[in-house]
């Protein structure tokens, strides 16, 4: 039976963002019209996050091409590509003195090459502007072309993202446009370069333990090397169902055994997201 998204259980119950530093994030934001996924995608993490200085910027506006069933991020048709972005970002970064930043982004499937010349100049005036500022990167699947990718390989960001979501049998149903295989290509083509590779899944959307492993084994293969481990929590009722809340003691047996499988790193525990501890995946 499906659980009620209106009822999440106790350990689902987070803070709001709070504090001097999240009203400096939440005005600096304000200030430079950017956007986030702690926003627009509904992070649970927000107050932690926020509270700590830190935020994972969105690039590409914050409409999606796109329409995937679990995600809130608005869907439509995006306006032109904002040439001040990436030097609003730079200089959020500066401000707020961040040591480790994370940029994501909307899927672009309006543009030829889906916003991947976008991303690079992002990633390469990052670099030039803030040296020592480490960087992940969670990009879209560009369609699976691998040489759209290699324009972000090229840039060598510290970390290179790109989620699997859910497990293979889920995905038609889950996700739009984006399949199994063309994202596990996408991972092998990072990890094949030698730049850290890293993925994610949501639990709750109706998989079973077999499947999850089977996950686990798929991005090894691949040669993925960080994981995370989420639950989904249902943005509204005309998203996807949540079908489960999984309990902190199943993440954490997910967790030991990922790290038994050979994972780098792990995250999983029911808030955990895409960017959620990035700092440590650097490493």
């Amino acid at each position: 039976m499906s659980a009620d998204f209106r009822r999440k259980p106790d350990w689902l119950k987070v803070r709001l963002p709070r504090g001097v530093k999240a009203a400096h994030v939440v005005g600096l934001l304000n200030d430079h019209c950017l956007h986030t996924i702690c926003s627009s995608g509904m992070c649970p993490n927000k107050g932690e996050c926020w509270g700590r200085g830190t935020a994972t910027f969105m690039i590409g506006g914050d409409v999606c091409t796109r329409n995937c069933r679990f995600c809130n991020v608005k869907t439509g048709r995006p306006g032109a590509l904002n040439p001040s972005e990436i030097d609003d970002i730079v200089e959020s970064v500066k401000e707020l003195n961040l040591k480790h930043v994370v940029i994501t982004s909307v899927d672009r499937d309006d543009l030829p090459d889906y916003g991947a010349a976008h991303w690079a100049r992002m990633i390469s005036e990052l670099k030039r502007t803030c040296p020592g500022v480490t960087m992940e990167v969670l990009i879209p699947d560009f369609r699976g072309r691998a040489d759209l990718i290699d324009l972000i390989i090229a840039e060598k960001p510290d970390v290179i993202s790109h989620n699997l979501e859910t497990v293979r049998r889920l995905t038609p149903t889950v996700r739009s446009v984006a399949t199994y295989d063309v994202s596990l290509g996408v991972i092998r083509h990072i990890a094949a370069s030698g730049i850290r590779s890293k993925s994610g899944i949501m639990l709750g959307l109706g998989e079973t333990r077999q499947e999850i492993l089977e996950t686990m084994d798929d991005l090894l293969a691949v040669g993925c090397e960080v994981m995370t481990i989420g639950q989904y929590l249902q943005p509204t009722e005309n998203h996807y169902t949540v079908q489960e809340y999984v309990t902190p003691e199943q993440f954490e047996e997910y967790g030991r055994i990922g790290r038994e499988k050979g994972f780098r790193h792990i995250e999983s525990a029911p808030l955990v997201r895409s960017s959620y501890h990035a700092e440590k995946h650097v490493l």
